[in-house]
């Protein structure tokens, strides 16, 4: 950890000054900070970097310092902990350089591994090779096939691949939560190439219009679930009644939070604990990742068939409940686990 108060936290002031203002307030700063540098994008600095968060990584003694992604990093810092969520060859290349002569410092995470999560061609391989079962249940993930084709022959290709309708279609690249259902083999010819087709699995109830998605969070060894609205169920009346490719901007979002909402109990009820920690572990173990989140449904009847449709890395912890506590808690967790001595450095002063 870095001490001293060479390193300050952005748009704040001086630790020391506000304690001589109101010592009876404000406790003193620890001896020791954890410096975490952040390269994110302005909108992602907003939604994670909030008041709360801010506030109790202060009295953890924890300081967040942005980082200027133009200029190299060993010319700022120092740091103990680099968070990241910035994509470019540039900006790779700079944190890699800066892996290899900063090893003492932990990068969350690595560009390489990140990079299985940017692609939905390979992103769900891993959960796929698990084919992950035991006493608590079954996960899996739905029948997908890859598309970088013209449009004009896809309705064959999918017939080939052996897919049944309606089919989700989402960009090859997971920056967008974009995607599309197409209901008939004329909508999947009006669709953009490169994407994936995803087989569309009930996971709601025919009384109720709507879904219910699981959202597991994860950081570090922590594991935490929120309950997601999400596309209703559709039956052979749909399919055959409805034509077109209908588009949605974004399935899932905190406003569409299901956790207080009067859902039928087979629906509502999260997947087994065991089973959770089970995929996250082996998924972090095989992904490399500290930092990331798995969209699951339960398959409608079952109580205990699973598939997970999508993953993120970094995703909007803001929305996480308590995300705060759980974030520092982490971060503080790794200067134990991880920190190595750093080499001297010049603190500036005399």
């Amino acid at each position: 950890m870095v001490s001293g108060g060479s390193v300050g936290p952005e748009g704040e002031g001086d630790p020391a000054v506000a304690v001589e203002r109101d010592e009876a307030v404000v406790a003193p700063a620890p001896a020791t900070e954890l410096v975490v540098g952040y390269a994110l994008t302005s909108k992602k600095a907003k939604s994670f970097l909030q008041p709360k968060l801010r506030g109790l990584a202060r009295k953890k003694g924890i300081q967040f310092v942005s980082i200027d992604h133009k200029r190299p990093l060993s010319d700022q810092g120092p740091f103990d902990i680099v968070l990241h969520k910035l994509t470019g060859k540039g900006w790779q290349q700079l944190l890699e350089e800066y892996r290899e002569t900063h090893p003492e410092v932990t990068v969350l995470d690595p560009p390489g591994a990140i990079a299985h999560l940017l692609d939905r061609q390979s992103m769900l391989q891993e959960v796929s090779d698990l084919d992950l079962s035991d006493c608590y249940g079954k996960v899996g993930v739905p029948k997908q096939l890859f598309v970088n084709t013209d449009p004009s022959s896809i309705p064959a290709a999918v017939t080939r691949a052996g897919l049944s309708l309606p089919l989700v279609a989402k960009p090859l690249v997971a920056k967008s939560h974009e995607l599309s259902l197409a209901y008939d083999p004329t909508s999947l010819t009006k669709l953009e190439p490169p994407l994936v087709l995803q087989e569309f699995v009930n996971h709601g109830t025919f009384t109720d219009p709507r879904g219910v998605m699981f959202k597991v969070y994860i950081v570090g060894d922590t594991i935490r679930v929120v309950r997601r609205f999400s596309l209703p169920n559709v039956d052979e009346g749909d399919v055959s009644n409805n034509a077109g490719v209908f588009r949605f901007p974004r399935v899932s979002c905190a406003a569409a939070s299901a956790d207080d909402a009067d859902l039928d109990p087979h629906v509502a009820e999260l997947p087994p604990r065991p089973l959770l920690e089970m995929l996250a572990r082996e998924l972090r173990r095989r992904l490399g990742l500290r930092l990331f989140n798995i969209d699951m449904i339960r398959e409608h009847g079952t109580r205990d068939r699973f598939y997970v449709i999508d993953m993120n890395y970094f995703p909007g912890y803001g929305k996480m409940p308590g995300y705060e506590h759980v974030f520092t808690d982490f971060l503080l967790s790794l200067a134990e686990k991880d920190y190595k001595r750093r080499p001297n450095y010049s603190s500036g002063e005399g």
